[in-house]
């Protein structure tokens, strides 16, 4: 289950999506999150789903790979699934058992705000999977530069966000490596009921704990023994400049906006 988690993880190679500014994907990404509220119908759904499946083609990510990323969040969805099936009233009652009743409304919006959270976290995804670390810092502090003029740290801000994103698969992959070592002394993290099963995650979260401190004051000497100073007079080895193909990337993703927003009105 861990190691299908894809956030936060980077995905080597050369494509056309590789390749974009990073301002371009993380707004890209922005405005792919929003339009996903857009959507009014499956329909809408059916666009977006092709707009994606044709960015995860041309960034050359394996399907599957960002598919395994979904099953993280089975009991989210799951949940999500359940809450709006049994408490979404409705004209139409399909079953109902004293306050417990199921409606063909509940059962549309259940599967609509499911295809939401799937197309959500695949989008997401591929953010991180198509940008390098440093080329997101970059980006983020960039987009954040004008909020300096009213004193906020945006190179500080960047970097904690994507040392903290970063982190995500370290930390999980350090879990999987605790709880290996742990069922290798004889630990069962499986059987039992659900407060059996979260007493028996107290061995893990411990040294987890200590293991991510450490990791953090490892990074900060580092950072230090390097004359880390933030970004006073920090320069970079590459520039952030806008080519043609990141105006090309600007227009097909507004044609996405404006094809939901036209199918809205409608």
């Amino acid at each position: 289950m861990l190691r299908n988690i894809t956030i936060g993880q980077y995905y080597p190679v050369d494509s056309y999506i590789h390749n974009l500014d990073p301002r371009v994907k993380i707004m890209g990404t922005f405005v792919y999150i929003i339009s996903l509220f857009l959507v009014p119908n499956f329909i809408g759904y059916g666009i977006v789903l092709l707009f994606l499946w044709m960015l995860i083609r041309i960034s050359k990510v394996p399907f599957s790979y960002i598919v395994r990323g979904l099953k993280s969040i089975i009991m989210i969805l799951i949940f999500t699934l359940g809450l709006n099936v049994f408490l979404t009233p409705g004209e139409h009652v399909l079953f109902q058992w004293k306050f417990i009743q199921v409606t063909g409304e509940g059962i549309y919006i259940a599967l609509f705000m499911g295809v939401r959270l799937i197309l959500l976290i695949m989008g997401s995804s591929l953010l991180t999977l198509t940008t390098s670390p440093i080329q997101l810092t970059d980006g983020i502090e960039n987009l954040l530069s004008p909020f300096k003029k009213i004193g906020v740290p945006s190179h500080e801000i960047a970097m904690m966000m994507t040392i903290a994103l970063r982190f995500i698969p370290i930390l999980l992959e350090e879990t999987d490596k605790i709880m290996k070592a742990q069922m290798a002394r004889g630990a069962d993290f499986e059987s039992g009921g659900f407060i059996k099963r979260a007493k028996s995650l107290i061995p893990i979260l411990i040294p987890l704990f200590i293991s991510a401190f450490r990791r953090a004051d490892e990074l900060a000497l580092a950072m230090e023994a390097r004359c880390y100073r933030g970004g006073e007079n920090r320069t970079r080895l590459k520039q952030l400049a806008m080519k043609k193909e990141d105006y090309k990337a600007i227009v097909i993703i507004g044609s996405l906006v404006i094809a939901l927003v036209l199918l809205r009105m409608v």
